[in-house]
């Protein structure tokens, strides 16, 4: 085959979609010793090719080759300004379409990749005017159309993004990015129904599409459901599956209010009611096992909700009543492992009758018995055993052949919490701790790792800090923060990793240092970090107090439910300060004193009774709570952090608590040199609506909003603020 026949061989291969060979034949072909026009041609189609793929870098370096050689070709200048975009070269890419319009000043491509390169800077206005310029010259182009309402909906004009996303959908119907897109203004309006409606036709149209799935986690969050929703059960499934794209505490509310009204679900929760349960205990289970939400969400995460709690204690007694009616049962067994993963997940919060426990030990004695004799017990028993303590626990888990059918206990049971053992010596430490609240804080976070969790909502890519302020609609005071291309990052608090995890998949190019007092905590947070693939976070053992021993300052520090948790708060407050770079920002998470006054009053009483912090003392105190009809406690009811130990134990057990009003973080700051730049609320655009565009940022009209509405902070202020 010449190399003539070869060029047009790898013309067809782009043509059909065929881009690996493609590529192949094409990089052939400059393997020989060709003329320039030649080489300029082959290398400005592998450099297309390239940008098909997604090989970006590859698609700059060829389109440059072929631009050395021939530069007067519009299309290729163009091509490489959505090279230099995707690059983050974004100034390049600017300029590049420049140079392809002032070649050829009616290039609708040139306007739209400039649009999107100036969109991506932030300068959205210029990025609107060149998209309408590319929409003047090609009136169907679908694709700027819906790239101009990314871009207004950044501007807060709602309605005209969804007009720039209608006009994108009639030109092409099955567009799913565009309805993805559409639904955060409808979010951002409270059109719910409408946003999830929107996000449920993209995955008609493209069922496998990550954006859709990460924005209906988004729009899921804290959502009940008061009729069914075809197709809405399968989605969250999906949701939760895929992992990484929501939090499953976010969704599980929107999932149980669907499973509600599932007869299935009606009718078991009925039995329990009625102590019929036993009666039909296998078609019971297996009727469970087929709802494919209700085993997922059990595996996940805590299940946030008093009736299904119930159920499930009951089935698991039963369980284990009738264990011995279960031998080598391969159709239970599913259930039981989701069982046994959702009281892992909850950290045994589920309380056992004293009969129960006689039966709990019986079972036990029967499967040490079984490996002294050299007699493996039934998958059956061991998941029985399993939903009752983790197996790590028993001692003779060492001498323990695992059936394979256990193999996500096993992992979640015993590997995992091996593999932390391990990591422990790898964790640095600063100081030893030695004050005396943060030390008793530690304490109750070497017991209680806060918290448990299993996936994580990532970004799917990271932005700029000037991207995030933007969408976070920050006021900033000090511009100097944008130019930071590479931010170094200070989680003071991290936990167990949830916040620094977030943190390095949200900020572009960044360098990560997470610290905490609890070594239990780190240890969790750094195999997950590791789990998930992150080389960006360092972590170690350190108090607030002590950090300036480190002598780094940080561009960005997030300190999100910690300082309440000091002795001295503003004391913490300060060391961050003094480490923070000036024109730095710091996101600060501090609870509400208004919006906590329930807690308070259940604090008090724990105090007033001398409740301790032991597992079986919280327990039934939980208990208590559950049965009172008390206001204050059935409110206590509705948090997420009612549902496992350690975040019960850290809502209204916790060692040290401070709470804030808006007029004390006012004082703060302004002590502090450091000016308020916006809350982060998951709610912000409708609680926006309520304030002028100035009035957003000043905090005595936030008070003001707050005394008309006690419950807006009721997870905490979380809020950004600057050192100027």
């Amino acid at each position: 085959m010449t190399l003539q026949e070869l060029y047009t061989a790898a013309v067809q291969d782009a043509n059909r979609g065929q881009y690996a060979e493609a590529i192949r034949k094409l990089e052939l072909i400059l393997t020989h010793k060709i003329g320039a026009e030649d080489k300029a041609n082959v290398s400005a189609l592998l450099g297309s090719v390239y940008l098909q793929v997604g090989n970006n870098e590859q698609a700059t370096r060829r389109l440059e080759e072929a631009l050395a050689i021939a530069p007067n070709n519009a299309e290729r200048w163009s091509n490489l300004s959505e090279g230099l975009r995707r690059l983050g070269r974004l100034d390049e890419a600017v300029e590049a379409a420049r140079k392809a319009l002032t070649l050829m000043p009616d290039y609708a491509d040139a306007y739209y990749n400039m649009g999107n390169a100036l969109n991506e800077q932030g300068k959205l206005n210029d990025a609107i005017a060149s998209y309408h310029k590319a929409l003047t010259l090609k009136p169907d182009y679908a694709e700027a159309y819906n790239n101009m309402g990314v871009a207004l909906n950044e501007q807060g004009k709602l309605d005209d993004a969804i007009a720039s996303y209608r006009k994108a959908l009639t030109l092409k119907p099955d567009y799913a990015e565009v309805y993805t897109n559409m639904g955060v203004p409808l979010l951002g309006q409270g059109k719910l129904n409408d946003a999830i409606a929107s996000y449920s036709k993209a995955l008609t149209l493209k069922p496998d599409y990550a954006d859709a799935y990460y924005n209906m986690g988004a729009a899921l969050r804290g959502i009940k459901f008061t009729r069914p929703v075809p197709g809405m059960p399968e989605i969250i499934c999906k949701i939760l599956e895929k992992e990484n794209l929501a939090r499953p505490n976010d969704v599980a509310q929107a999932a149980i209010s669907l499973l509600a009204f599932n007869p299935i679900i009606q009718d078991v929760l009925k039995k329990c009611t009625e102590g019929k349960l036993e009666e039909s205990l296998q078609e019971i289970i297996l009727d469970l096992s087929g709802i494919r939400l209700l085993l997922k969400l059990m595996e996940v995460c805590p299940i946030p909700d008093l009736d299904l709690e119930s159920a499930l204690k009951d089935i698991r007694y039963a369980i284990l009543l009738n264990v011995s009616l279960f031998k080598n049962n391969s159709e239970i067994l599913p259930f039981q492992i989701s069982l046994a993963l959702q009281c892992f997940t909850n950290e045994y919060l589920y309380d056992a009758t004293e009969i129960e426990i006689k039966y709990l030990k019986e079972l036990e004695n029967l499967v040490e018995n079984k490996l002294t004799k050299g007699q493996q017990p039934t998958p059956n028993e061991l998941a029985c055993l399993a939903s009752y303590k983790a197996f790590y626990e028993y001692p003779w888990a060492h001498s323990l052949s695992m059936p394979v059918e256990l193999k996500a206990l096993q992992c979640r049971q015993i590997l995992e919490l091996k593999e932390e053992e391990q990591l422990r010596s790898k964790i640095p430490v600063l100081k030893g701790i030695t004050d005396n609240v943060s030390s008793k804080v530690r304490e109750q976070y070497e017991q209680h790792p806060y918290p448990r969790w299993t996936n994580l909502r990532l970004e799917i890519s990271p932005r700029s800090i000037s991207k995030i302020a933007q969408e976070l609609d920050l006021k900033i005071p000090n511009p100097r923060i944008n130019k930071v291309n590479s931010p170094q990052l200070l989680i003071a608090g991290c936990g167990t990793g949830q916040h620094s995890i977030g943190s390095a998949s949200r900020f572009n190019d960044c360098d990560v240092l997470a610290i905490d007092l609890s070594l239990s905590s780190l240890v969790y947070a750094k195999r997950k970090t590791e789990e998930l693939g992150f080389s960006n976070i360092e972590y170690m053992q350190a108090d607030i107090l002590d950090i300036g021993a480190l002598n780094r300052k940080f561009d960005i520090i997030e300190s999100a439910g910690v300082l309440h948790h000091m002795g001295d708060p503003m004391a913490g407050w300060k060391v961050l300060a003094d480490c923070l770079n000036t024109g730095g920002l710091m996101n600060i998470g501090l609870y509400s004193d208004s919006a906590r006054q329930h807690i308070v009053k259940i604090r008090d009483e724990i105090k007033k009774s001398n409740i301790d912090s032991s597992d079986d003392a919280m327990r039934s105190f939980r208990n208590h709570i559950v049965s009172s009809k008390k206001e204050h406690r059935k409110l206590i009811i509705s948090s997420s952090d009612f549902y496992s130990m350690s975040t019960f134990r850290d809502l209204l057990f916790h060692v040290q608590e401070h709470r804030f009003s808006i007029p004390q973080i006012k004082d703060c700051l302004e002590r502090l040199g450091l000016i308020f730049c916006g809350f982060e609320h998951h709610n912000m655009s409708l609680i926006s609506k309520e304030f002028s565009k100035n009035d957003v940022y000043c905090l005595d009209k936030w008070d003001e909003y707050e005394k008309d509405n006690p419950g807006t902070f009721a997870e905490m202020y979380q809020f950004w603020c600057q050192k100027v």
